[in-house]
Protein backbone atom coordinates (compact mmCIF):
# COMPACT_ATOMS: atom_id res chain seq x y z
CA UNK A 1 0.00 0.00 0.00
CA UNK A 2 2.78 2.42 0.94
CA UNK A 3 4.66 1.66 -2.27
CA UNK A 4 1.49 2.23 -4.30
CA UNK A 5 0.87 5.61 -2.64
CA UNK A 6 4.48 6.70 -3.20
CA UNK A 7 4.25 5.57 -6.82
CA UNK A 8 1.11 7.68 -7.23
CA UNK A 9 2.91 10.67 -5.65
CA UNK A 10 5.83 10.25 -8.04
CA UNK A 11 3.50 10.03 -11.03
CA UNK A 12 1.62 13.16 -9.89
CA UNK A 13 4.89 15.10 -9.46
CA UNK A 14 6.04 14.05 -12.94
CA UNK A 15 2.77 15.36 -14.38
CA UNK A 16 2.90 18.60 -12.36
CA UNK A 17 6.54 19.30 -13.31
CA UNK A 18 5.89 18.51 -17.00
CA UNK A 19 8.13 15.45 -16.97
CA UNK A 20 5.38 13.26 -18.46
CA UNK A 21 3.83 13.80 -21.86
CA UNK A 22 0.97 12.37 -23.84
CA UNK A 23 -2.79 12.74 -23.92
CA UNK A 24 -3.44 11.37 -20.43
CA UNK A 25 -0.85 13.63 -18.77
CA UNK A 26 -2.09 16.66 -20.74
CA UNK A 27 -5.70 16.02 -19.75
CA UNK A 28 -4.71 15.63 -16.09
CA UNK A 29 -2.79 18.94 -16.20
CA UNK A 30 -5.90 20.63 -17.64
CA UNK A 31 -7.99 19.30 -14.75
CA UNK A 32 -5.37 20.36 -12.21
CA UNK A 33 -5.25 23.88 -13.68
CA UNK A 34 -8.96 24.27 -12.99
CA UNK A 35 -8.52 23.01 -9.45
CA UNK A 36 -5.65 25.48 -8.93
CA UNK A 37 -8.04 28.38 -9.54
CA UNK A 38 -10.39 27.02 -6.90
CA UNK A 39 -7.48 26.51 -4.53
CA UNK A 40 -6.27 30.08 -5.06
CA UNK A 41 -9.73 31.45 -4.28
CA UNK A 42 -9.83 29.43 -1.05
CA UNK A 43 -6.34 30.56 0.02
CA UNK A 44 -7.01 34.23 -0.65
CA UNK A 45 -10.45 34.12 0.99
CA UNK A 46 -9.01 32.52 4.11
CA UNK A 47 -6.32 35.20 4.38
CA UNK A 48 -8.94 37.91 3.87
CA UNK A 49 -11.00 36.49 6.74
CA UNK A 50 -7.98 36.69 9.05
CA UNK A 51 -7.11 40.16 7.76
CA UNK A 52 -10.65 41.32 8.45
CA UNK A 53 -10.51 39.70 11.92
CA UNK A 54 -13.50 37.51 11.16
CA UNK A 55 -11.15 34.65 11.96
CA UNK A 56 -8.94 35.40 14.96
CA UNK A 57 -5.25 34.59 15.17
CA UNK A 58 -3.91 33.65 18.60
CA UNK A 59 -1.23 35.65 20.42
CA UNK A 60 1.06 33.85 22.87
CA UNK A 61 2.53 36.88 24.62
CA UNK A 62 6.08 36.08 23.52
CA UNK A 63 8.15 36.33 20.37
CA UNK A 64 6.95 33.95 17.64
CA UNK A 65 9.19 33.44 14.61
CA UNK A 66 7.74 31.66 11.60
CA UNK A 67 10.09 29.92 9.16
CA UNK A 68 8.35 28.77 6.01
CA UNK A 69 8.13 29.01 2.25
CA UNK A 70 5.84 29.70 -0.68
CA UNK A 71 6.44 26.33 -2.33
CA UNK A 72 6.06 22.69 -1.36
CA UNK A 73 9.36 21.35 0.01
CA UNK A 74 12.86 21.56 -1.38
CA UNK A 75 14.05 24.92 0.03
CA UNK A 76 16.32 23.43 2.72
CA UNK A 77 14.31 24.74 5.65
CA UNK A 78 15.53 22.43 8.44
CA UNK A 79 19.19 23.65 8.47
CA UNK A 80 17.93 27.26 8.56
CA UNK A 81 15.67 26.49 11.54
CA UNK A 82 18.62 24.82 13.26
CA UNK A 83 20.93 27.78 12.64
CA UNK A 84 18.31 30.24 13.88
CA UNK A 85 17.51 28.23 17.02
CA UNK A 86 21.21 27.84 17.88
CA UNK A 87 21.89 31.58 17.42
CA UNK A 88 18.93 32.54 19.62
CA UNK A 89 19.96 30.04 22.29
CA UNK A 90 23.51 31.40 22.31
CA UNK A 91 21.99 34.86 22.69
CA UNK A 92 20.33 33.81 25.94
CA UNK A 93 16.86 32.91 24.68
CA UNK A 94 14.86 29.89 25.86
CA UNK A 95 13.85 28.43 22.52
CA UNK A 96 11.11 25.97 21.60
CA UNK A 97 10.53 24.67 18.07
CA UNK A 98 6.93 23.85 17.14
CA UNK A 99 6.45 21.37 14.30
CA UNK A 100 3.41 19.63 12.91
CA UNK A 101 5.48 16.46 12.48
CA UNK A 102 4.81 15.83 8.80
CA UNK A 103 4.42 12.09 8.11
CA UNK A 104 4.95 11.16 11.75
CA UNK A 105 2.83 8.39 13.25
CA UNK A 106 -0.61 9.92 14.00
CA UNK A 107 -2.22 9.80 17.43
CA UNK A 108 -4.30 6.68 18.10
CA UNK A 109 -7.78 6.98 16.59
CA UNK A 110 -9.65 6.83 19.90
CA UNK A 111 -7.51 9.62 21.37
CA UNK A 112 -8.33 11.85 18.40
CA UNK A 113 -12.01 10.89 18.56
CA UNK A 114 -12.17 11.61 22.29
CA UNK A 115 -10.63 15.03 21.76
CA UNK A 116 -13.18 15.92 19.10
CA UNK A 117 -16.16 14.62 21.07
CA UNK A 118 -15.19 16.42 24.27
CA UNK A 119 -13.99 19.54 22.41
CA UNK A 120 -11.20 19.74 24.98
CA UNK A 121 -7.96 20.54 23.20
CA UNK A 122 -6.14 20.45 26.51
CA UNK A 123 -7.15 16.80 27.01
CA UNK A 124 -3.92 15.59 25.39
CA UNK A 125 -0.51 17.23 25.38
CA UNK A 126 1.82 17.69 22.40
CA UNK A 127 4.49 15.11 21.68
CA UNK A 128 7.75 16.13 23.32
CA UNK A 129 10.56 15.15 20.95
CA UNK A 130 13.13 16.84 23.19
CA UNK A 131 12.74 18.54 26.54
CA UNK A 132 16.01 20.38 25.94
CA UNK A 133 17.96 17.74 27.85
CA UNK A 134 17.06 14.34 26.39
CA UNK A 135 15.87 12.99 23.07
CA UNK A 136 12.55 11.36 23.98
CA UNK A 137 11.05 10.05 20.71
CA UNK A 138 12.29 8.21 17.64
CA UNK A 139 12.04 9.60 14.10
CA UNK A 140 9.01 7.50 13.22
CA UNK A 141 6.95 8.90 16.10
CA UNK A 142 8.31 12.45 15.90
CA UNK A 143 8.79 12.85 12.15
CA UNK A 144 12.21 12.99 10.55
CA UNK A 145 12.73 16.78 10.59
CA UNK A 146 11.72 17.34 14.26
CA UNK A 147 13.91 14.37 15.21
CA UNK A 148 16.88 15.86 13.32
CA UNK A 149 16.41 19.21 15.03
CA UNK A 150 16.09 17.63 18.47
CA UNK A 151 19.15 15.47 17.88
CA UNK A 152 21.32 18.41 16.82
CA UNK A 153 20.11 21.07 19.27
CA UNK A 154 20.82 20.47 22.93
CA UNK A 155 19.01 22.87 25.23
CA UNK A 156 16.21 23.52 22.71
CA UNK A 157 12.71 22.11 23.26
CA UNK A 158 11.11 20.44 20.22
CA UNK A 159 7.36 19.73 20.22
CA UNK A 160 5.13 18.05 17.63
CA UNK A 161 1.43 18.78 17.32
CA UNK A 162 -0.84 19.68 14.43
CA UNK A 163 -2.38 22.29 16.73
CA UNK A 164 0.61 24.56 17.17
CA UNK A 165 -1.39 27.08 19.16
CA UNK A 166 -1.72 24.39 21.81
CA UNK A 167 1.92 23.32 21.59
CA UNK A 168 3.03 26.94 21.92
CA UNK A 169 1.05 27.37 25.13
CA UNK A 170 2.51 24.10 26.42
CA UNK A 171 6.08 25.20 25.60
CA UNK A 172 5.63 28.43 27.55
CA UNK A 173 3.91 26.88 30.59
CA UNK A 174 5.93 23.69 30.94
CA UNK A 175 9.38 24.72 29.68
CA UNK A 176 9.47 28.47 30.20
CA UNK A 177 10.10 29.20 26.51
CA UNK A 178 10.36 32.88 25.62
CA UNK A 179 10.85 32.36 21.86
CA UNK A 180 8.73 30.04 19.72
CA UNK A 181 10.01 29.01 16.29
CA UNK A 182 7.13 27.90 14.11
CA UNK A 183 8.57 25.34 11.69
CA UNK A 184 6.87 25.53 8.28
CA UNK A 185 4.64 28.31 9.57
CA UNK A 186 4.08 30.72 6.68
CA UNK A 187 0.60 29.37 6.00
CA UNK A 188 -0.23 28.86 9.70
CA UNK A 189 -1.92 32.23 10.22
CA UNK A 190 -4.02 30.81 13.05
CA UNK A 191 -1.05 31.77 15.23
CA UNK A 192 0.22 35.36 15.21
CA UNK A 193 3.82 35.76 14.04
CA UNK A 194 6.10 38.53 15.21
CA UNK A 195 8.76 37.68 12.61
CA UNK A 196 8.06 36.07 9.23
CA UNK A 197 11.06 34.34 7.64
CA UNK A 198 10.44 32.99 4.15
CA UNK A 199 12.85 30.75 2.25
CA UNK A 200 13.15 30.92 -1.52
CA UNK A 201 15.12 28.32 -3.45
CA UNK A 202 17.41 30.08 -5.91
CA UNK A 203 17.20 27.13 -8.31
CA UNK A 204 13.38 27.30 -8.52
CA UNK A 205 12.30 30.55 -6.81
CA UNK A 206 8.59 30.18 -7.45
CA UNK A 207 8.35 26.49 -8.25
CA UNK A 208 6.87 25.94 -11.68
CA UNK A 209 4.82 29.16 -11.37
CA UNK A 210 1.53 27.29 -10.82
CA UNK A 211 -0.42 26.90 -7.59
CA UNK A 212 -1.34 23.56 -6.06
CA UNK A 213 -2.43 21.10 -7.32
CA UNK A 214 -1.22 22.07 -10.83
CA UNK A 215 2.07 23.35 -9.44
CA UNK A 216 4.19 23.55 -6.32
CA UNK A 217 3.19 27.01 -5.08
CA UNK A 218 1.21 27.05 -1.83
CA UNK A 219 0.31 30.71 -2.28
CA UNK A 220 0.54 33.29 -5.10
CA UNK A 221 3.94 35.05 -5.25
CA UNK A 222 2.38 38.40 -4.30
CA UNK A 223 1.70 36.98 -0.82
CA UNK A 224 5.43 37.24 -0.24
CA UNK A 225 4.56 40.76 1.01
CA UNK A 226 3.98 39.21 4.46
CA UNK A 227 7.67 38.33 4.88
CA UNK A 228 9.90 40.39 7.17
CA UNK A 229 13.06 38.46 6.20
CA UNK A 230 13.81 36.41 3.08
CA UNK A 231 16.49 33.75 2.82
CA UNK A 232 17.57 33.00 -0.74
CA UNK A 233 18.82 29.42 -0.34
CA UNK A 234 21.06 27.13 -2.42
CA UNK A 235 23.05 30.04 -3.85
CA UNK A 236 26.30 29.19 -5.61
CA UNK A 237 28.07 32.55 -5.48
CA UNK A 238 26.78 33.72 -8.87
CA UNK A 239 24.73 36.86 -9.51
CA UNK A 240 21.19 36.87 -8.09
CA UNK A 241 20.07 40.34 -9.18
CA UNK A 242 17.25 39.11 -11.43
CA UNK A 243 15.71 36.95 -8.71
CA UNK A 244 16.08 39.72 -6.13
CA UNK A 245 14.47 42.21 -8.53
CA UNK A 246 11.46 39.94 -8.85
CA UNK A 247 11.27 39.45 -5.09
CA UNK A 248 11.26 43.25 -4.72
CA UNK A 249 8.18 43.45 -6.94
CA UNK A 250 6.29 41.62 -4.20
CA UNK A 251 8.12 42.85 -1.12
CA UNK A 252 10.08 46.13 -1.03
CA UNK A 253 11.15 46.12 2.61
CA UNK A 254 12.14 42.62 3.74
CA UNK A 255 15.82 42.02 4.42
CA UNK A 256 17.26 39.51 1.94
CA UNK A 257 20.01 37.11 3.03
CA UNK A 258 21.74 34.94 0.42
CA UNK A 259 22.99 31.59 1.70
CA UNK A 260 24.06 28.13 0.66
CA UNK A 261 23.88 24.64 2.14
CA UNK A 262 27.54 23.86 2.71
CA UNK A 263 28.63 20.23 3.27
CA UNK A 264 30.74 19.94 6.45
CA UNK A 265 31.78 16.32 6.84
CA UNK A 266 30.71 12.69 6.45
CA UNK A 267 29.67 10.43 9.31
CA UNK A 268 29.72 6.64 9.22
CA UNK A 269 26.18 5.44 9.83
CA UNK A 270 27.24 2.39 11.84
CA UNK A 271 30.34 3.51 13.75
CA UNK A 272 29.86 7.28 14.02
CA UNK A 273 33.34 7.86 12.58
CA UNK A 274 33.71 11.30 10.96
CA UNK A 275 35.48 11.67 7.63
CA UNK A 276 36.53 14.94 5.94
CA UNK A 277 34.94 15.85 2.63
CA UNK A 278 38.27 15.13 0.89
CA UNK A 279 37.55 11.47 1.58
CA UNK A 280 35.11 11.55 -1.37
CA UNK A 281 37.69 12.45 -4.01
CA UNK A 282 37.95 9.62 -6.50
CA UNK A 283 35.68 7.41 -4.38
CA UNK A 284 33.28 5.16 -6.29
CA UNK A 285 29.93 5.51 -4.55
CA UNK A 286 26.22 4.85 -4.67
CA UNK A 287 23.69 7.43 -3.45
CA UNK A 288 20.49 6.63 -1.59
CA UNK A 289 17.95 9.40 -1.00
CA UNK A 290 14.29 10.15 -0.37
CA UNK A 291 14.15 13.95 -0.46
CA UNK A 292 12.26 16.57 -2.46
CA UNK A 293 15.18 17.41 -4.78
CA UNK A 294 17.60 14.44 -4.96
CA UNK A 295 19.41 16.03 -7.91
CA UNK A 296 20.91 18.69 -5.62
CA UNK A 297 22.39 16.02 -3.34
CA UNK A 298 23.78 14.02 -6.24
CA UNK A 299 25.25 17.17 -7.79
CA UNK A 300 26.95 18.01 -4.46
CA UNK A 301 28.55 14.55 -4.35
CA UNK A 302 29.94 14.94 -7.86
CA UNK A 303 31.14 18.44 -7.03
CA UNK A 304 33.16 17.01 -4.14
CA UNK A 305 34.98 14.66 -6.51
CA UNK A 306 33.02 11.44 -5.98
CA UNK A 307 32.41 9.05 -8.85
CA UNK A 308 28.67 8.45 -8.61
CA UNK A 309 28.13 5.02 -10.13
CA UNK A 310 24.70 4.09 -8.81
CA UNK A 311 21.68 6.05 -7.54
CA UNK A 312 18.45 5.03 -5.84
CA UNK A 313 15.77 7.64 -5.11
CA UNK A 314 12.44 7.43 -3.31
CA UNK A 315 9.60 9.84 -2.60
CA UNK A 316 10.24 12.64 -0.11
CA UNK A 317 10.03 11.45 3.52
CA UNK A 318 10.17 7.80 2.44
CA UNK A 319 10.56 5.48 5.42
CA UNK A 320 13.04 2.77 4.46
CA UNK A 321 12.68 -0.91 5.21
CA UNK A 322 15.66 -3.06 6.13
CA UNK A 323 15.09 -5.05 2.95
CA UNK A 324 15.31 -1.95 0.73
CA UNK A 325 18.53 -0.72 2.29
CA UNK A 326 20.14 -4.16 2.35
CA UNK A 327 19.24 -4.72 -1.31
CA UNK A 328 20.85 -1.43 -2.36
CA UNK A 329 24.00 -2.14 -0.33
CA UNK A 330 24.29 -5.55 -2.05
CA UNK A 331 23.92 -3.89 -5.46
CA UNK A 332 26.77 -1.53 -4.55
CA UNK A 333 28.89 -4.44 -3.33
CA UNK A 334 28.37 -6.29 -6.63
CA UNK A 335 29.61 -3.17 -8.45
CA UNK A 336 32.66 -3.03 -6.13
CA UNK A 337 31.75 0.46 -4.93
CA UNK A 338 33.63 1.97 -2.01
CA UNK A 339 30.73 3.52 -0.08
CA UNK A 340 27.03 4.39 0.05
CA UNK A 341 26.17 8.06 0.65
CA UNK A 342 22.88 9.41 1.94
CA UNK A 343 21.60 12.66 3.44
CA UNK A 344 21.29 13.47 7.13
CA UNK A 345 17.54 13.74 6.65
CA UNK A 346 17.45 10.22 5.19
CA UNK A 347 19.75 8.83 7.88
CA UNK A 348 17.08 9.22 10.57
CA UNK A 349 14.73 7.03 8.51
CA UNK A 350 17.18 4.28 7.59
CA UNK A 351 17.20 1.17 9.82
CA UNK A 352 20.51 0.03 11.27
CA UNK A 353 22.33 -2.53 9.15
CA UNK A 354 24.86 -4.52 11.14
CA UNK A 355 28.22 -4.97 9.40
CA UNK A 356 27.13 -3.79 5.92
CA UNK A 357 29.11 -5.10 2.95
CA UNK A 358 29.71 -1.49 1.89
CA UNK A 359 30.10 1.29 4.50
CA UNK A 360 27.23 3.80 4.65
CA UNK A 361 27.89 7.50 5.32
CA UNK A 362 25.60 10.48 5.62
CA UNK A 363 26.57 14.04 4.76
CA UNK A 364 26.31 16.74 7.42
CA UNK A 365 25.19 20.05 5.87
CA UNK A 366 25.07 23.49 7.49
CA UNK A 367 23.97 26.93 6.32
CA UNK A 368 26.64 29.40 5.23
CA UNK A 369 25.71 33.03 4.57
CA UNK A 370 27.18 34.36 1.32
CA UNK A 371 25.65 37.85 1.30
CA UNK A 372 23.85 39.70 4.04
CA UNK A 373 26.01 38.72 7.03
CA UNK A 374 25.48 42.15 8.59
CA UNK A 375 21.71 41.81 8.12
CA UNK A 376 21.85 38.42 9.83
CA UNK A 377 23.82 39.77 12.79
CA UNK A 378 21.42 42.71 13.17
CA UNK A 379 18.50 40.30 12.92
CA UNK A 380 19.81 38.05 15.71
CA UNK A 381 20.84 41.08 17.77
CA UNK A 382 17.29 42.42 17.68
CA UNK A 383 15.74 39.05 18.50
CA UNK A 384 17.95 38.51 21.53
CA UNK A 385 17.01 41.87 23.02
CA UNK A 386 14.09 41.99 25.51
CA UNK A 387 10.94 41.58 23.45
CA UNK A 388 8.67 44.62 23.24
CA UNK A 389 5.52 42.68 22.49
CA UNK A 390 4.96 44.70 19.31
CA UNK A 391 3.83 42.64 16.36
CA UNK A 392 4.16 44.27 12.94
CA UNK A 393 1.17 44.44 10.61
CA UNK A 394 0.83 41.73 8.00
CA UNK A 395 -0.93 41.83 4.63
CA UNK A 396 -3.02 38.75 5.38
Amino acid sequence: MRRWIEGLESFAMDVILDRRYGRRAGFLRWILSGLSKIYQAIVQSRLALYRGRIFRSHSHGCLVISVGNLTVGGTGKTPVVEMLARALQEGGRRVAILSRGYKSVPRPFFMRLGEKLTRRKSLFVPRVVSDGVSLLLDSRTAGDEPFMLANNLRGVVVLVDRDRVRSGIYAIKEFGADVLILDDGFQYVKMRHGVEVVLIDRQAPFGNEHLLPRGTLREPPENLCRATHIFLTKCDGSENSEIIARIRRYNRTAEIIECTHRPKHLRNFSTGEIKPLEFLRGLKIGSLSGIAVPESFESALRGLGAELELTQTYADHHRYSTKEVDRFIRRCARRNLDAVLTTEKDAVRIPRIMNPEVPVYYMRVEIEILAGQESWERFIGRLTQPWSGMIPERCY
